[in-house]
């Protein structure tokens, strides 16, 4: 097996059992795929390397006239979800396999002066209202909060978590795209909201810090990483440890920006992976996923170069399945993996043409499951393993261990 995705139920193959202890970690680039991989390395120092990479989506729709400024994306409840960035005080509900509008949600108490982000979390949906490229100096900046349980009972209710960036004195008019204090990404964590400022003049952006419920706030400033264009939606997988930033740069050269393997809080720390997109003149400004290797992305509608409004649908799967552990890993005789097409786990008898007997032994010692696999092909399926460490045996060998997580 090369690849799959892979939804509920991640293997961290644990090496330790093999008796190698390293006591000095070696930092360096840890990244496989990086031009500058160091197989000795095990600890990232965020210095990955790579070639100019072009990805073409592996589907196009256009969408709905309505949505021809849409510019903010969430995968929620098996559908997509948007809105436009000024005017429209609608949610819109997307099929994401037709790109057409099955749904619409009016936050009819709300205004919509620059609307520019969505994001969630378990109980909310998060809307930016913080676009501020007319002239920098907006001092409404505000994030509207509507709980997912309204939103389905079909009475949204709003509240308002207002902020201004804690580094910004000078409120003097800029001029229309001259400003370092627009934003049109965010990402939710389980605390906090981090901003990633559009930054016009510097190309680069910064990131920032709020608490995500209501309330009046100073955005705290993180860090700032150049990315050479501008940022314009964002998305978080915490449990897979990934973000994925969208953006264009002064020619209308889409990309998306691949953060991994970065420590804490600190998004830039880990590998930096930039994809541009083989989408010429599209402003690309929406970014969800539902799996961390299928990625959603919308651009607006540009009459300059007749570009229509669109949602596109990229595959990510050879960028990321190592940093997602769904590939396959092979031990002594045996394989063990997910199963492609559910969240079951396989164990498969790789080499010999007569039975194996295992044995797989959970954290307090406790024998939770036997099987024997007959010869060679032959598999077994399993999916009672609750979240936890287990060791595969085979007979009274220990093979390895490795973590389930069902999330």
């Amino acid at each position: 097996m090369s690849s799959f995705i892979f939804h509920k139920t991640t293997i961290i193959i644990v090496l330790c059992l093999f008796g190698f202890s390293p006591i000095f970690a070696q930092i360096g680039c840890t990244d496989p795929l990086a031009n500058n991989y160091n197989s000795a390395a095990t600890q990232n120092d965020g210095s990955c390397t790579y070639n100019n990479t072009i990805v073409s989506p592996t589907n196009s729709f256009p969408l709905d006239i309505t949505l021809s400024e849409t510019s903010g994306l969430i995968f929620w409840n098996g559908k997509l979800w948007s809105h436009n960035d000024n005017g429209d005080t609608n949610l819109y509900e997307i099929d994401p396999n037709t790109a057409t509008i099955s749904g619409t949600v009016a936050l009819s108490s709300q205004m919509n002066v620059d609307w520019e982000e969505i994001a969630q979390d378990a109980d909310y949906v998060y809307v930016g209202d913080f676009g501020n490229n007319v002239n920098g100096n907006r001092t409404d900046l505000k994030i509207l909060r509507v709980s997912k349980s309204s939103i389905t009972a079909g009475a949204p209710q709003t509240d308002i978590i207002n902020f201004s960036y804690n580094d910004q004195t000078d409120f003097t008019p800029q001029g229309a795209n001259n400003t370092d204090f627009d934003c049109e990404a965010f990402i939710i964590s389980e605390e906090s909201i981090f901003l990633f400022t559009k930054e016009w003049v510097s190309g680069k952006t910064r990131v920032y810090k709020l608490p995500k419920i209501p309330g009046n706030y100073q955005a705290e400033f993180q860090e700032t990483f150049d990315v050479d264009g501008l940022i314009t939606g964002a998305v978080f997988k915490k449990n897979e440890g990934i973000i994925a930033l969208s953006g264009y740069n002064s020619i209308l050269q889409p990309f998306v920006f691949l953060l991994y393997d970065f420590t804490g809080e600190a998004f830039f720390s880990g590998n930096k992976r930039k994809l541009n997109l083989n989408l010429p003149f599209h402003q690309v400004e929406g970014i969800t996923t539902e799996d961390g290797l299928n990625f959603f992305i919308t651009n607006e509608r540009f009459n300059t170069t007749g570009t229509i409004q669109k949602l596109h649908i990229l595959n990510l799967t050879q960028y990321l399945d190592q940093q997602l552990n769904i590939s396959t890993t092979e031990f002594d005789q045996f394989k063990i993996y997910p199963n492609p097409a559910s969240s079951y786990i396989e164990i498969l008898n790789t080499r010999n043409n007569y039975p194996l007997n295992f044995t797989i032994i959970d954290s307090t010692a406790r024998t939770v499951m036997k099987g024997n696999l007959e010869n060679k092909n032959s598999k077994i399926t399993i999916s009672e393993l609750a979240t936890g460490t287990y060791i595969l045996q085979i007979g009274e060998k220990e093979i390895q261990s490795f973590r389930v997580i069902k999330k």
